[in-house]
């Protein structure tokens, strides 16, 4: 049968004759049954072959320091997936352990005919990937669900800068910027019974035996799934995109579109996202600016990801900026803060303690604000290296989007020139960027958008 994914999203990494059993799709990043090239292009195989189809996510335990905010939104969002696919006669199965050897072992006993996983150009998924291929034998695809122009189609090699991917990705968005088939309710069901029988996931035990830091808990502004995904696109595409272009950078306007812990676990596809957008009838130059976030800043992120396996370290930065960042390590600090008062927002800079507040709070930072935070850490840090892995830590704690080719590229380009040019040279910074309060104030409102952060924190200890 011919099938609906386009060939340039799948990479064989191992070809083969299938096995008895199902096809499997390993679901990992992109964590829903509607608007995913993963499952589409499970489903066509198991189609071709008359085989049962069943999805499997392996729960890690501690992956990357995650915690407990962030687990139960991905759970809530997992338990929406999972009924989503069973309406489709698609069971879901929820193994815990680290992935690659628990997708090994679940593999193995399916008896699974091909395996179909997601794409993720971070290193741990890229791991798991790898181990399954020395524990076993079975044919296995990788297909990018992910980006709107598959990541390894765009490039072979880590882009300069968004001006040397743009065009690549540009060219490609005719071929693949294109509406989503549905899933078909699958014709060929799976065993009732035996060891391949379908178990009843019970999920308030799978998130009350969650063995993660729990100090972190659920955001009480983002409401996680596919429903609310879908919700929140609608309202940002209705309400808001049309004045994107001129309200996005300023926090006082909300002009953001609230989607990127949706992006980053997958409850949302951005082609959903980017097809919303292009069929809106907003403002030409705010659907331009909401696009060039959405797919080539967002897609340039994975690219680096993908070509720099340092991309959280210092030695990922370009060599311009190491070389500038070593020429003035010893340029005396001004202000010099320890990690615990970053993380409980104890320094002199009212926009910057808001910033972080605001983030250890609601899951969230304006995205301009992101920019601001990081670079502070440097200007208030002992060292590169130090600034580096703080950014990272407190991101990846706090944050929703955590974890996420974003966050490292976003980090790496605030602290370390990634995707930037040379700047006029000061202390500290060295030829990096720089970023300060004044800047901010000519921008927007910052007493404005302190004063909103400090009625938040009000709001929330009357709660």
């Amino acid at each position: 049968m011919d099938g609906r994914v386009d060939p340039g999203r799948v990479t064989v990494l191992r070809d083969g004759p299938p096995g008895p059993g199902p096809v499997l799709y390993w679901m990992r990043r992109d964590q829903r049954a509607r608007d995913n090239w993963a499952l589409l292009h499970a489903q066509d195989l198991a189609l071709a072959l008359g085989r049962p189809l069943g999805v499997f996510f392996c729960l890690a335990p501690g992956y990357l320091g995650a915690t407990r905010r962030a687990y139960d939104f991905m759970l809530k969002g997992l338990r929406q997936t999972a009924a989503d696919l069973a309406a489709k006669g698609v069971p879901f199965f929820l193994p815990a352990g680290e992935p690659g050897p628990t997708a090994v072992r679940f593999a193995r006993k399916m008896k699974a005919a091909r395996v179909v996983c997601d794409f993720s150009p971070l290193r741990p998924p890229l791991d798991w990937t790898r181990i399954f291929l020395s524990g076993t034998t079975l044919p296995v695809d990788e297909v990018d669900a992910h980006n709107v122009a598959p990541c390894r189609f765009v490039s072979p090699k880590q882009e300069f800068a968004a001006y040397t991917i743009r065009p690549k990705i540009r060219r490609l968005l005719t071929r693949f910027l294109v509406d989503f088939p549905k899933l078909r309710k699958h014709p060929h069901a799976w065993p009732k019974a035996g060891s391949e029988a379908a178990p009843t996931i019970d999920w308030r035990k799978v998130e009350a035996g969650l063995k993660c830091d729990a100090s972190v808990g659920p955001s009480p502004m983002v409401r996680p799934g596919p429903r609310a995904a879908e919700k929140t696109l609608a309202t940002f595409v209705g309400d808001r995109l049309d004045r994107y272009d001129t309200a996005r950078n300023d926090p006082n306007l909300g002009g953001q579109s609230g989607l990127s812990p949706y992006f980053h676990f997958g409850q949302l596809a951005p082609q959903r996202a980017a097809l919303a957008a292009a069929q809106s009838g907003a403002a030409p130059d705010s659907v331009a600016a909401f696009s060039e976030e959405l797919i080539v800043r967002r897609e340039l992120s994975d690219n680096f990801c993908l070509h720099n396996p340092r991309y959280d370290s210092v030695e990922g930065f370009p060599l311009w900026a190491r070389r500038t960042l070593d020429e003035h390590r010893g340029d005396p600090r001004e202000h010099l803060y320890t990690p615990e008062q970053f993380e409980h927002a104890q320094t002199h800079d009212p926009l910057w303690n808001a910033a972080q507040r605001e983030m250890t709070l609601t899951g969230k930072m304006h995205g301009y604000l992101r920019m601001y935070w990081a670079k502070k850490i440097l200007e208030w840090s002992p060292a590169p290296e130090e600034a580096l892995a703080e950014a990272l830590r407190l991101n990846d704690r706090y944050e929703l989007d955590g974890r996420d080719p974003n966050g490292y590229a976003g980090v790496a380009w605030s602290i370390g020139g990634v995707h930037d040019r040379a700047w006029g040279e000061r202390p500290v910074f060295g030829k990096i960027r720089y970023m300060n309060d004044k800047g901010c104030r000519r921008k927007f409102k910052v007493d404005q958008y302190v004063n909103a952060v400090r009625h938040l924190e009000e709001r929330r200890e009357r709660a």
